[in-house]
């Protein structure tokens, strides 16, 4: 046996409850409702023929990917969603939870069954009705028909409402004739659209009878069976990316293509064979956003893949920084463990505070999701409620995805640039994933106006007396903060005490109120400020404008009190053996959110000057608490070699370093190890040079000795994290 593979035997036969963390009962936790659904995708993803290759030409690449598609079609793997009268399971939560774990395989993968199976299978089954199921879906479920999800446009890609596509109703022929009127209107990053789809669903202004409906989805075929276009259709491959190669993204136009009236797909709106418009939804601005609301699962699954990516990040960092060694800190026979770095710590522990933030906060979207969609809990309140929280997480998890993901990088060194460690190519695939199924910026705009509505909900109805109420309290809350009256009576609580000052912060309810109180200040705010807006709407425009970045922050800190509350509920049903620890990475979450946002807390009185160096105090000793549990925390993602296929991440470190620090050991005891430089020196004093009385300079050599010693003596201090100790309970 390989020295690798004993200690990969090693690690596999260490005692499951280690460090007082039940690794299995966070695992299952974490893992969810849907455990059994993640667990199959995760054999999926040990299995090479799913796995990415990484020299293959892109023309390759997009031929791997198509037949790996088939290999999820033949194994029944991409058929949960769909209706069981189709041979589906009508499984919506278990679906997204297995779709999340494909990003370990190839995220061009993942994205490629996206969108053939979740985007444009999915916007057959959402918004078309019984015809269309039963016409179209069953070879799109069998992936006959590879297809297209032809939404976003070259001139306009958030803002659907305002796409150029026409579908123009010709009565005479009872077709609808869809048309492109100029090149910004052509459909462009479209996956499958650039070889492999046959048919698409085009998304389109619906005109019939001189009336501009907004925008519906039409079911449009696009190539023949040799593969070319058919007659009106036309297009363009986008060619090599930043990432997802193995996805032939492309762009389409169509010049006056027609297509059979029944191939709207009439769920919200349909047209009568006379050119009559109807619709269930009578308001045109609460129909569109009914209809691109079916299509949120898009959103659910990157929140999920984001998720999943920086769990294998972590994993593959944390494991690599348990066994790599670097510089002589404590000790001058054995270097220092990565891991035990403080600095080192920090930027991974903190970042996996909010992995587990973000896994939880997931469970809870998929659960929302899945009852929305399964009918349970579907009613307009709760779609409404569903696609904000996809809109909020999937902003800030793949955001935090491509820090998480090149910080593990750099914290690896040389090691982690190398492809065979993965870290590059993931952060180089996920890219993308911030800006498609909605630009995160603009989703946070969509909740920070959800957060307004909601404020002004409060208000509808009310009497005078109370919002006179409301604003006096808004009066003395400032007041009370311009005083300083809030800040002075934390340091009267603390006495100046650090820690008292970080008892209190990690009081579960004293987190839970600054994070909130955030929210709520900001919103109120904001609300204030637009109540005086002008009617005129360039200027009300204008005014709105002016509150963008504020309405962002405040929609981010929005989407943080959720991950903490996802959190913070899994540490209450914790078992006693993971409590302690979980609640450590309850208290790193809030804490390092707390400190990002330090400003805002001093600048709003939120937090007193001492309090406010207690954070970052207390993040440190945290950290120190937390560096004991950091393997089983990983551990508990369940992502074996098999999953992260990254060299480092096997335990092949640690043997080099035992094998170089035998070395050692042997020239040690034989007393064959040669002597430093400098302690030669310090042990024959006659031998060193006879310095020039007076003021002389040292020589350049002695220079840098007492510099390096200097050096290496602050650094010693720096990494011991010296200072006063603050108990961690």
């Amino acid at each position: 046996m390989s020295d690798t593979n004993r200690t990969r035997r090693q690690r596999s036969e260490e005692p499951r409850m280690h460090g007082r963390v039940d690794v299995d009962w966070l695992g299952r936790d974490l893992r969810g409702d849907w455990s059994e659904q993640r667990i199959r995708a995760l054999k999926k993803v040990a299995d090479p023929r799913y796995q990415r290759i990484d020299d293959l030409t892109m023309a390759d690449h997009r031929q791997r990917t198509l037949e790996q598609v088939q290999l999820l079609v033949d194994d029944g793997a991409v058929l949960a969603a769909f209706p069981k009268r189709l041979g589906g399971a009508d499984d919506h939560g278990g679906n997204v939870a297995a779709f999340g774990q494909l990003v370990l395989a190839d995220p061009s993968l993942q994205i490629k069954a996206g969108v053939q199976f979740g985007l444009f299978g999915a916007a057959v089954l959402h918004l078309g009705t019984e015809h269309h199921h039963d016409t179209f879906l069953p070879p799109i479920m069998r992936f006959e028909v590879p297809g297209a999800f032809a939404m976003t446009e070259t001139g306009h890609g958030s803002d659907v409402a305002s796409i150029g596509t026409t579908a123009t109703y010709d009565e005479t022929t009872e077709e609808f004739v869809i048309h492109t009127p100029f090149r910004g209107a052509w459909k462009d990053y479209i996956g499958n659209a650039a070889l492999h789809g046959k048919d698409a669903v085009v998304f389109a202004k619906l005109i019939t009878q001189g009336v501009d409906h907004g925008v519906h989805a039409f079911y449009v075929p696009l190539r023949d069976e040799t593969g070319a276009f058919l007659p009106g259709r036309g297009g363009e491959d986008d060619g090599y990316k930043g990432g997802l190669n193995g996805i032939d993204n492309g762009r389409l136009h169509f010049t006056h293509v027609r297509v059979p009236r029944t191939n709207l797909l009439n769920r919200y709106g349909d047209v009568a064979v006379d050119g009559t418009y109807s619709s269930p939804i009578d308001s045109p601005g609460r129909r569109f956003f009914t209809m691109i609301g079916t299509l949120v699962q898009g959103r659910v699954s990157l929140d999920g893949a984001a998720v999943v990516a920086q769990e294998a990040a972590l994993a593959i960092a944390i494991r690599y920084g348990a066994e790599r060694r670097q510089f002589n800190a404590s000790s001058e026979t054995q270097e220092e463990v990565l891991l035990d770095y403080r600095r080192h710590q920090r930027r991974l522990f903190t970042r996996l505070a909010k992995a587990y933030a973000q896994a939880y906060a997931h469970e809870r979207l998929l659960a929302q999701f899945d009852g929305v969609f399964s009918g349970r809990t579907d009613t307009p309140e709760e779609r409404e409620d569903l696609e904000t929280l996809a809109a909020g997480l999937k902003s800030l998890s793949t955001w935090q995805a491509l820090d998480t993901l090149q910080e593990a990088r750099e914290a690896c060194g040389g090691a982690g640039f190398m492809g065979e460690n993965r870290l590059v190519q993931l952060r180089a695939d996920l890219d993308v994933y911030v800006t498609f199924e909605g630009d995160n910026t603009v989703l946070l705009q969509l909740v920070g106006k959800r957060l307004l509505g909601d404020f002004a909900k409060q208000f509808k109805g009310a009497s005078k007396g109370d919002i006179a109420r409301f604003a006096a309290d808004q009066f003395f809350e400032r007041a009370t903060t311009l005083v300083g009256l809030r800040t002075l009576g934390q340091d009267v609580r603390d006495l100046r005490n650090v820690k008292k000052s970080s008892l209190a912060l990690r009081d579960a309810d004293t987190q839970r109120d600054l994070l909130e109180d955030r929210v709520e200040t900001m919103v109120a705010d904001i609300a204030g400020r637009l109540r005086h807006a002008p009617k005129d709407q360039a200027k009300a425009a204008a005014a709105f404008n002016a509150e963008q970045h504020q309405l962002i922050e405040a929609a981010r800190a929005w989407v943080e009190l959720q991950h903490y509350d996802a959190l913070a509920a899994a540490v209450d049903r914790a078992p006693e053996a993971t409590k302690k620890v979980l609640t450590h990475v309850r208290d790193l979450f809030a804490l390092t959110i707390i400190e990002e946002h330090a400003a805002w807390h001093l600048e709003n009185g939120r937090l007193s000057g001492a309090r406010s160096q207690a954070v970052t105090s207390t993040i440190e000793r945290l950290l120190g608490k937390l560096r004991p549990h950091a393997l089983d925390l990983v551990a508990a993602f369940g992502l074996g070699d098999e999953h992260l296929r990254s060299h480092i991440a096997t335990g092949a470190e640690g043997v080099r370093q035992a094998e170089a620090q035998a070395h050692y050991d042997a020239l040690r005891a034989s007393g064959e190890l040669p002597v430093p430089e400098k302690r030669a020196k310090a042990s024959n004093p006659e031998a060193q040079p006879i310095a020039t009385a007076g003021a002389a300079p040292l020589a350049p050599s002695e220079f840098d000795d007492v510099a390096d010693e200097s050096v290496d003596a602050g650094a010693d201090a720096a990494d011991a994290g010296r200072g006063a100790e603050v108990p961690i309970r």
